[in-house]
């Protein structure tokens, strides 16, 4: 019995939703890479795994990848409110996620 692959789960993010998600989110016509694109995919699969955590409280190694994407993504949230502070806000009022410039430490 061999390992299924994350998308037999339901973790990974099909293409034609990723496609979706890049469509909606791109900041230029050729864009698949922008920090917007970045975060709207992993705001996406943070959403996804938090589903799964309803169901699998005890599933602590992919907790550990929940936690790195939640870390990749302050870090593009911090990089773009540098660059952009327009942008920045742009993309968490469209996400409806909280200011992290906000928070005490950031």
């Amino acid at each position: 019995m061999g390992r299924k692959p994350a998308g037999g789960f339901g973790l990974g993010l099909q293409t034609e939703r990723k496609q979706q998600i890049i469509g909606e989110y791109k900041v230029h016509e050729t864009d698949s890479g922008s920090p917007e694109v970045q975060i709207a995919i992993l705001t996406t699969r943070i959403n996804d795994l938090r589903a799964h955590f309803t169901a699998n409280k005890h599933d602590h190694h992919s907790r550990r990848g929940l936690l790195k994407m939640v870390g990749r993504r302050r870090r593009l949230l911090r990089y773009l409110s540098q660059k952009d502070i327009n942008r920045y806000r742009d993309i968490i009022s469209r996400l409806n996620i909280r200011d992290i410039m906000n928070r005490p430490g950031a």
